[in-house]
Formats: structure tokens, sequence, C-alpha cells
């Protein structure tokens, strides 16, 4: 190929101090968070409930409940499209990374990258292709294609060398569960991912996923009102620490209480047989302001975006790198 494909990383810290960058997507939910009158008050609010939620999960040995502290940094990842005379660079992925610090020994301990994940390819598959696909009456639910780009782009990320010089371990990426499945507890349970459920069949959101060859599990983690959605490479329960797991937990937990209080800052918890539902009536709303329904209407304009700036200038370009990657 004339034209080569690669990545680029950066990061910024998330704190209280955070104003989002022009280019940041304002979809992401710690941007929404940092913006308007209540900016700087929405952050402490949400950075306490993390750290709160994280010594919760670690409670041994934490006898005041304030022994540790999640730290978070913002990794913006830049897909790079190159030839001879240019050279452009698109925004891919931004997501969080966290790291703990154990403050009895001032020791800072790595966390996991991969939380709050936001895509602007994805935005392009769900706004864009999937509503264009449905709006045409074809018999398939999906196009046969759907999010074949994305995975390929995530795969090929998660294996290159600037992804392992940055971090150690493959992303793990915790959503809510799909509200269009019924999840059921089973047996299994563990100390910080909590009780696991079991849905009844695959989400569309799984499958697209599973593109990116990360698979799905389910917990409902200690005091959590409802099961969370983990996607993962590997083994979930053996390949991260308690302190990995947890501090996942907290961050994500933290902002689905803030953007989806009806499930999972609802006043009764899930029981054995569950399907979440926004139509829930019975939560508690937190004292962080957050725009749910701008959130929405930016996805579709970030994904119209994606279609201008990448998908439709360089599709022969994806096109041509996406098969020759097929092949390695």
């Amino acid at each position: 190929m004339t034209k080569t494909i690669e990545f680029s990383i950066r990061s910024i810290d998330f704190d209280e101090n955070y104003v989002p960058a022009d280019n940041t997507r304002l979809t992401t939910n710690f941007a929404n968070l940092a913006r308007g009158e209540t900016r700087q008050q929405n952050l402490r609010n949400a950075l306490s409930m993390i750290n709160n939620r994280f010594n919760s999960l670690i409670h041994w040995d934490n006898e005041s409940g304030d022994r540790y502290a999640v730290r978070l940094k913002i990794i913006s990842i830049d897909l790079n499209i190159a030839d001879q005379s240019t050279k452009t660079a698109f925004p891919l992925i931004e997501m969080l990374q966290t790291e703990i610090h154990d403050t009895l020994t001032d020791a800072l301990i790595p966390g996991v990258t991969g939380n709050s994940l936001s895509s602007y390819v994805r935005d392009y598959d769900f706004s864009v292709v999937l509503a264009a696909h449905k709006a045409s009456g074809v018999g398939t639910s999906v196009p046969v294609d759907f999010g074949d780009l994305h995975g390929d782009l995530f795969k090929s990320l998660l294996n290159s060398d600037v992804y392992k010089t940055h971090f150690r371990k493959p992303p793990v990426i915790c959503i809510s569960a799909s509200s269009s499945k019924i999840y059921e507890q089973t047996g299994n349970a563990h100390p910080v991912l909590g009780v696991e459920y079991r849905q009844n069949d695959f989400s569309l959101t799984d499958s697209y996923f599973l593109k990116t060859g990360l698979k799905p599990r389910f917990f409902m983690p200690p005091n959590s009102s409802a099961p969370f959605a983990f996607y993962f490479t590997g083994d979930l329960a053996n390949d991260y620490s308690n302190l990995e797991l947890a501090s996942t937990i907290a961050t994500m937990e933290t902002f689905q209480r803030i953007y989806r209080p009806e499930i999972y800052n609802a006043n009764s918890v899930a029981g054995r047989r569950y399907q979440p539902s926004l139509n829930h009536q019975d939560y508690s709303l937190t004292q962080v302001v957050y725009d749910r329904e701008e959130r929405s209407r930016l996805g579709v304009d970030q994904g119209k975006f994606a279609k201008e700036q990448l998908i439709e200038p360089f599709q022969h370009v994806l096109s041509q790198w996406a098969r020759e990657n097929a092949h390695r």
C-alpha cells in the first residue's frame, strides 16, 4: 500500500480542573460533566462518588473507608493515514485509564484502560449506517458487514506496538446491560465483580463488540442495583486484580448512576430474573448535572462527522487496509 495506517496516543488528567479541548468528543461522559455553570462541582461530586465506591468495594485493611483514591486519565487515540505527501489524523477513540493511589503506602498502582470508551466509528455505525438500514425497510436487522471496520481497527490497535508500549493489559469495557434482554442469576459469585448473570440472547451491542475480539460477561457488584456488561479478552476474573476490577466498577457505576439512574441508582435491587428498564420510576437522582438529551443528539452529529471526515474520503484506503489486515 502507498498509504499506511497507524495509531498515536495522547493523554490528559481527568480531575476537577479538567476542561474539554475543542476536538474532544462531547458525547463522552467525562466531557458532558465538565461543561456549564456547575462544571467544577459536577467533577468534584463525580470523582468523590468514584472514590467512595472504590473504597466500599476494597474494604479490607481499610477501616476508615478512605484508604484509596482513583486517579483518571483521558486517553485519546488518533488514527493516522499517511502517504508520501500527506498525513491525516482522525480522532478515533477516547477512553479513561484508572490508577489507584494507596494513601497508606503512598503507592501508585496501575489500573485498567477502556473505561467510558467512546468511538466516532461506532457513532457512525449506530447513528448513520443502522438508521439508514432500518429506514430502507430491508429484511435483515443489521447490514451484513455491520461493525466490521470498527472491529478491524480496534483489534489492530490492541495488537499495535503503540498500545503495548502504553498499556500493560488489554482493555475492559464496562457498560449498561441491554434493556432489550432478560438476565438471570447464576450460582457464580466473585468478591468484587459480584453475582454473575446470564442473558437469554446476545444483544446487538454484544455482537458488535465480538467483532472487536471482546466477549461479554454480566455481573452485579456488591451493593449495586443492577448487573453490568463487561467486555474483555482472556479471563476477566483472573487476568485482572481486585484493585483493577474495582477501579473499573467504581468509575463506570458512577457514570451509570448519573446517566441511567432509572437502572443504576434505582431504589430496588435486581432480582434473580431481571430486565433493565429506563421507564422504571423508583429511583434517586445524584447531585450531578448531566444532559442526556444532548448526548443522544451529539451522537448523531458525530456519526455524520465520521462519515464526512473519515469514511467517505478514505473509503478505498480503509477497504484495502481491511483486506490486507484480514490475511495477517
